[in-house]
């Protein structure tokens, strides 16, 4: 698994490790019952504090994104399809906020954004 770790990014390392996994479940490069390293591991090869990897698996399965059970490790859960289309429409939503920033900063209408988005569909 290639996580990898932008020290100039906005976002804490934690947060990357827990975006980077729920991208790849996601897309099916991981899948339900894959198992991810241990939280040890995962920090001694990232070289960072293994309380951050606990923090990262811990967002995770709160978010349904893993399951963790003592002594055996964490897995991928099984995604419900609905969950899935939350978890992209989030990413969608964070995503037209981003153009729309861009977009108010350069001028752009709101009409320009509707007519461009009709284009690339």
């Amino acid at each position: 698994m290639d996580i990898i770790i932008s020290n100039t990014s906005n976002d804490p390392i934690y947060l990357q490790i827990v975006k980077q996994i729920k991208g790849m479940i996601m897309s099916g490069e991981l899948k339900a019952g894959d198992p991810l390293p241990s939280m040890r591991n995962m920090a001694m090869q990232m070289r960072i504090s293994l309380i951050t990897t606990k923090r990262a698996y811990e967002e995770l399965e709160r978010d349904g994104f893993i399951e963790s059970y003592t002594g055996k490790g964490s897995f991928v859960k099984e995604q419900n399809p609905e969950m899935m289309r939350e978890e992209n429409l989030k990413q969608i939503e964070a995503l037209l906020q981003e153009a729309l920033d861009k977009a108010r900063m350069s001028g752009v209408s709101a009409d320009e954004l509707i007519d461009l988005l009709k284009v690339l569909s």
